[in-house]
């Protein structure tokens, strides 16, 4: 017999009806104009570009920016790999998702969001990588709604574009790490990945060859 899916919260956007939903069981997920965004139960992605990103970065002490908190998963799983003396920096949109954060969804990420090495902005990511200090950042983790596919193609794509990517680099000390979650494999991006200056390492996360269902890019910089 399914598990129902009680509605906690919900909020108007311009992209659509924005919900949080819970089973009785405290699984968590949002969605937004019926389509799903993110599930608490399906989280392997989101913490496999966590550590992977991580882990590739050569800093002592990394000074990590987030783009997107979600169901705070993405952050969750840095924390618990990041030293003490490393700083997060999350950037979030949608100010309804940081209070569902702050909210219900502690029981999710473990109250993330409190930890002393983390700062929250409210904004756009890709306007805040380009206002950051050259050379500020020792990884960015890149965990949005839609990653990059055939229609962010555009060089003037906000987000995975040639322009995008000159701002990410410039942001990133040397040998820098750009970790980046897509739905699936995306051959166009990371041709402007080299193209940009980074050598890549796209993974498969479920599947293989042209049946990938995830991936992560980690991306470091020359």
């Amino acid at each position: 017999m399914p598990r129902p899916w009680l509605l906690v919260a919900a909020e108007d956007t311009a992209d659509g009806r924005l919900e949080l939903r819970r089973r009785p069981d405290g699984e968590y997920m949002i969605q937004i104009a019926g389509r799903v965004l993110m599930n608490s139960a399906a989280r392997r992605s989101e913490e496999v570009l966590s550590t992977r990103g991580i882990a590739a970065s050569t800093a002592p002490s990394p000074r990590v920016l987030i783009g997107g908190l979600g169901l705070g998963c993405t952050l969750r799983a840095a924390l618990n790999v990041l030293p003490p003396t490393a700083s997060v920096t999350v950037v979030e949109l949608n100010p309804v998702i940081e209070a569902w954060c702050r909210g219900p969804l502690t029981e999710v990420h473990g109250s993330a969001l409190d930890d002393p090495r983390v700062t929250l902005v409210s904004g756009d990511v890709s306007r805040h990588i380009a206002r950051v200090s050259a050379g500020s950042q020792d990884v960015i983790l890149l965990d949005l709604y839609t990653g990059p596919n055939e229609g962010t193609d555009d060089p003037g794509d906000p987000f995975y574009g040639l322009a995008a990517l000159a701002h990410q680099r410039q942001a990133l000390a040397r040998r820098g790490v750009l970790a980046v979650w897509g739905e699936r494999r995306d051959l166009a991006y990371e041709k402007r990945l080299t193209q940009s200056g980074f050598t890549v390492q796209p993974r498969s996360l479920e599947g293989g060859g042209d049946a990938w269902k995830h991936a992560v890019y980690v991306a470091v910089r020359g």
